[in-house]
C-alpha cells in the first residue's frame, strides 16, 4: 500500500508562520510588562456617571456605550499574543451563549490599530461571535474610560446605565463571572 503524502495549503501554512512569528515577537518585546497588583483594582463608586466610550470594531464598525446601555455587559480587555487572553474571550463564549440576550459581551484588544490584521485573525482563529474593538490610545495607556486598566486580560462589568460596577485583573473563570452577574441582577 502506499500512503498518499498530505498537501500543505501553504497561503494557511504562511499566514500561521507570520500569526505565531507575530505573536513570539510581541511576546518578547513585552518582557518589561507591568507588575501585577496585589488585589483587584476598585471600580469607580456605584453612583459614578456611565462610562461613555467608543471603539472601532475590527470589522470596521464601532463599538459605543450608548450601544450597550439597557443589559449588563462584560468587557474583556485583552491581547492578541496572550495565551491567558485567548482563554478569557472562550469563557466569555460559555457566558454570552447562556446569558443572551440579557447581557452584551464584547472584547477590546489593547492592541495599537496598526495590528488591525492580528485583531482580526484573533476574532477569526477564536471563532468570535461577539463584537471585538480595538482599543484607542489613551484606553491601551490606562488614561482612557477605563482608567487604570493596565493589564491583560482583564474584565470590567458594566451596570445597565453603563457605570462600572466590577473590575478584575487576570483570568477570571466562568463560574465567578456567572455568580457576578447574578450578585448585580438581585442587586436592583
Amino acid at each position: 500500500m502506499s500512503k498518499a503524502t498530505p498537501r500543505i495549503d501553504l497561503a494557511r501554512f504562511a499566514t500561521c508562520a507570520a500569526l505565531a512569528a507575530c505573536a513570539a515577537f510581541a511576546t518578547v518585546a513585552c518582557v518589561e510588562a507591568t507588575p501585577l497588583p496585589a488585589a483587584d483594582p476598585e471600580p469607580p463608586p456605584p453612583d459614578s456617571p456611565p462610562i461613555d466610550f467608543v471603539y472601532e470594531t475590527a470589522d470596521g464598525g464601532r463599538l459605543t456605550a450608548a450601544e450597550l446601555r439597557g443589559r449588563f455587559t462584560v468587557l474583556a480587555f485583552v491581547a492578541t499574543y496572550d495565551l491567558a487572553s485567548q482563554a478569557q474571550v472562550k469563557i466569555l463564549g460559555l457566558v454570552q451563549r447562556d446569558h443572551t440576550p440579557r447581557v452584551n459581551v464584547a472584547v477590546i484588544a489593547m492592541e495599537p490599530v496598526e495590528n488591525r490584521p492580528l485583531v482580526i485573525a484573533f476574532q477569526q482563529s477564536l471563532d468570535l461571535h461577539f463584537p471585538v474593538a480595538i482599543a484607542d490610545a489613551r484606553t491601551v495607556e490606562g488614561r482612557g474610560p477605563f482608567s487604570g486598566l493596565n493589564q491583560v486580560p482583564s474584565t470590567v462589568i458594566l451596570d445597565r446605565e453603563g457605570r462600572e460596577v466590577f473590575r478584575h485583573a487576570g483570568t477570571l473563570d466562568e463560574k465567578k463571572i456567572r455568580a457576578e452577574l447574578d450578585r448585580l441582577g438581585k442587586r436592583r
